[in-house]
């Protein structure tokens, strides 16, 4: 009897590794906006991460979040860090690792907490016409085994696309604003 019951139980706990054997690990989302600004008024908007606590939707999760930086904003180099204690944001940071000019700044964000993980991000601009811009946001990441398993579950992709999305309209309310 003893036997069956841990043949039972090994059966059951072997089941999900098995199963996480055969999810995707790696996952992309990407967000877009359409701004009625020129291109290079908005690239040289988003160049700033320091420009990401006023749109950015992780942003206003913690207003007590401490954050910190280092190096020359706008240029390849730059780490900008945050620490919270809220879960849904953690501690990590994200660096400038390059920029084609007028067109596009990737970034390399690490995760050390509630997870450790490095994902790369970029921001893409395009003229559409003289007063017209697409920006797109995109993010990349990775879900080790067994980990992936929650992939399963948790609609990783969806999550991360809204927060892209609200983070890009909260950027076009911004640019698209008369200045005072």
């Amino acid at each position: 009897m003893l036997k069956k019951v841990l043949v039972g139980v090994a059966t059951l706990l072997a089941i999900p590794l098995v199963a996480a054997l055969f999810v995707k690990q790696d996952y992309k989302v990407e967000a877009k906006a359409e701004i009625n600004q020129p291109s290079m008024l908005v690239f040289d908007y988003v160049r700033f991460v320091g420009n990401q606590q006023n749109f950015s939707v992780w942003a206003t999760i913690d207003p007590q979040m401490q954050t910190a930086s280092r190096g020359v904003d706008g240029t390849v180099g730059f780490v900008a860090s945050w620490h919270s204690e809220n879960p849904d944001v953690g501690t990590g940071e994200q660096e400038i690792v390059d920029i084609t000019e007028g067109e596009r700044i990737d970034l390399q964000l690490r995760f050390y907490q509630p997870y450790n993980a490095v994902s790369p991000a970029y921001m893409q601009t395009e003229a559409l016409s003289d007063n017209r811009t697409l920006i797109r946001w995109g993010f990349s990441g990775h879900m080790p085994y067994p980990m992936n398993l929650m992939l399963l579950f948790i609609d990783v992709e969806s999550m991360i696309a809204n927060d892209l999305q609200q983070g890009l309209d909260n950027l076009k309310l911004i640019l698209e604003s008369p200045a005072p």
